[in-house]
C-alpha cells in the first residue's frame, strides 16, 4: 500500500469513527424530544382518571360576564352565598349598580366585595383585557371565569326582518363575548396551574331549531370552543364546563319572545320555563366540581 493509500484510509476511517460523536447530540436532542412526547401523551391519556379537586369559592376571585341579569346574576349571587368575591361584567353601568345590590345581600361574610365593571366583552379584546388585569389587580387573579355575556332573537331565516347583519352581530356576543374573557384569563391560570372556564351556552346549541338560524350557530360555536381548550387546559390543572340551559324566566326571554314565530313559540311550549336560579344551582356545582 502506498503512502498516498494509506493516508486516505486512515482520514476515511477518521472520519467514520468520529462522525458518530459529531452526530451525538442531534441523537440526544431527538431522543429528548421522543421522551418528552411520551411523556405528554400519558399525561393527556391518565388526567381523565384523576379526579380534579373541587374549587373552594369561599374566598376565590369569580368573574361574571352578563353579570348585570338573568342567569349571569342568579350564578354571581349563588358564588357570592358560598363566599366568593365577585366581578360583575356588563354593558349597562345602571343595571350593574342594582345588581351588585341584590348580590351583596347574599353576602354570607364582611370580607366579601363586589366589583362592577361596564364593558362591551364582544368589541375590543385590548379593552377586555384591560378590564381582567383591573379587576385582578384589586381582588386578585381570577379563579372561576362565568362567561355569561350574550343575547338572542329568533326569526325565520329569509324573513326581512332578519337583517343580515343579525347573524354577524349575534356572533360577535354570543361566541366573541366568551372568546376575549378566557383568552384575558388563560394566561394567568396557566402560570398558578388552576381555574375553572364557564361557557353557558343553550340547549339550542345542541341541537337546531325552527326560528334560530341566527341564534343557534353562535351557540354552537361555544361547545366546539369548550371541548376543544378543554383538551388543551387539561395539563394545566384548568377545567372547562358548558351549559346548556333550557328557555329560562330572564330579561333576553322576554325580549327573544317578541319576534319568536308561532312555530318556535309552540315548540318552546313543550318544555316549559325554568327559574334562573334553578340553572344557576346546578351550573355553579358543576363548574366547582371540574368535569
Amino acid at each position: 500500500m502506498s503512502y498516498e493509500e494509506w493516508l486516505s484510509s486512515t482520514i476515511t476511517d477518521w472520519l467514520f469513527f468520529n462522525s458518530w460523536w459529531l452526530l451525538l447530540p442531534f441523537i440526544m436532542l431527538l431522543v429528548v424530544a421522543a421522551f418528552i412526547v411520551a411523556f405528554v401523551l400519558l399525561l393527556y391519556m391518565i388526567s381523565p382518571l384523576i379526579s380534579p379537586k373541587p374549587l373552594k369559592l369561599n374566598g376565590a376571585h369569580v368573574v361574571v360576564t352578563g353579570g348585570s341579569s338573568g342567569i349571569g346574576k342568579s350564578i354571581a349571587m349563588e358564588c357570592y352565598r358560598q363566599g366568593a368575591f365577585i366581578t360583575l361584567v356588563a354593558r349597562d353601568e345602571s343595571k350593574l349598580v342594582q345588581a351588585k345590590k341584590e348580590v351583596e345581600k347574599c353576602a354570607i361574610n364582611d370580607k366579601q366585595v363586589v366589583l362592577c365593571i361596564s364593558v362591551d366583552v364582544s368589541k375590543d379584546y385590548r379593552q377586555v383585557e384591560s378590564v381582567i388585569k383591573q379587576c385582578q389587580e384589586k381582588l386578585g387573579p381570577v379563579d372561576m371565569l362565568v362567561n355569561c355575556a350574550g343575547t338572542s332573537f329568533s326569526g325565520k331565516f329569509e324573513e326581512v326582518e332578519v337583517e343580515v347583519e343579525r347573524f354577524r352581530s349575534l356572533m360577535g356576543v354570543n361566541y366573541l363575548g366568551s372568546v376575549y374573557p378566557t383568552r384575558a384569563v388563560i394566561t394567568t391560570m396557566k402560570e398558578r396551574r388552576m381555574g375553572r372556564i364557564m361557557f353557558v351556552s343553550s340547549q339550542a346549541g345542541q341541537i337546531g331549531l325552527f326560528g334560530y338560524t341566527a341564534y343557534s350557530p353562535s351557540k354552537f360555536a361555544l361547545r366546539g370552543l369548550a371541548e376543544s381548550l378543554q383538551m388543551e387546559m387539561k395539563p394545566y390543572n384548568i377545567y372547562v364546563t358548558i351549559a346548556y340551559p333550557p328557555d329560562t324566566d330572564t330579561p333576553g326571554l322576554a325580549e327573544e319572545n317578541r319576534t319568536k314565530p308561532l312555530e318556535t313559540r309552540l315548540i318552546s311550549e313543550t318544555s316549559g320555563v325554568t327559574q334562573p336560579e334553578q340553572v344557576a344551582k346546578i351550573v355553579v356545582k358543576d363548574a366547582v366540581s371540574g368535569p
